[in-house]
């Protein structure tokens, strides 16, 4: 089967090799734009209990070999790119489906997570983007995908609508617009940065307060021009 004319790629490839971003990069987007651009513009990093069991699961997923089953090859661990969309990343699992009677070879992408299904688009959106790389690398049309969470052990199943690859093309876009630009954005405290490995390095502690005499000190050094040390 080819491609629609929803998913085909058109014109000259929007970015080149070496300007692809992590296909990861967009769900750190779609979290919170301040951690992606402290991952992919300033380069810093933290683990934390639920990055490790996610790292964890994926390591899982990915350190399997290929198999074969009656009707379905599945691969693991599958380089993917997208220079259409400028994206970069593995597949955690694509499985192979044969052709039907009179039908087309079916490709299902398979994401793991680690916890249970988000209230947000983040899980969807990566997914989608991993369909879209397929799709432009193998020539098919991939309508459908799997996100697995390790929490609950279930597999749910993804319809890659129009609405979500519309979603997925404006997050690249946007994903690449926020690294070119090199500007971190400033933070905003909101209940989801307690989950967040980055906590320490976004937000860090606020200085300890002062007590009643070092206030007094630095006012009256203040007052004459003096630093607090001159006065004690």
């Amino acid at each position: 089967m080819g491609l629609t004319s929803e998913s085909t790629p058109t014109g000259p490839a929007a970015h080149a090799e070496d300007a692809l971003l992590p296909r990861s990069a967009l769900q750190h987007l779609l979290f919170c734009e301040r951690q992606c651009a402290l991952i992919h513009v300033e380069r810093l990093w933290a683990e934390n209990r639920l990055t490790v069991e996610g790292r964890h699961l994926h390591e899982r997923a990915d350190s399997g070999r290929s198999e074969s089953r009656p009707g379905v090859r599945i691969a693991r661990a599958l380089p993917i790119r997208s220079l259409r969309l400028g994206l970069v990343g593995r597949a955690d699992v694509v499985e192979f489906h044969d052709a039907g009677l009179g039908g087309a070879r079916r490709v299902v992408p398979v994401e793991y997570k680690r916890g249970r299904p988000k209230s947000d688009d983040s899980d969807r959106v990566q997914l989608c983007a991993q369909a879209l790389c397929l799709e432009e690398m193998l020539g098919v049309a991939i309508p459908a995908g799997a996100l697995y969470y390790g929490q609950t052990r279930h597999r749910h199943d993804v319809a890659f609508d129009g609405t979500l690859r519309a979603l997925v093309e404006r997050s690249a876009a946007r994903l690449h617009a926020l690294v070119a630009g090199g500007v971190t954005p400033q933070a905003v405290r909101a209940p989801k940065c307690d989950g967040c490995s980055l906590l320490s390095l976004c937000l860090p502690a606020p200085p300890r307060p002062r007590s009643a005499r070092a206030r007094t000190v630095i006012a009256l050094a203040a007052s004459l021009a003096l630093a607090p040390e001159e006065l004690t």
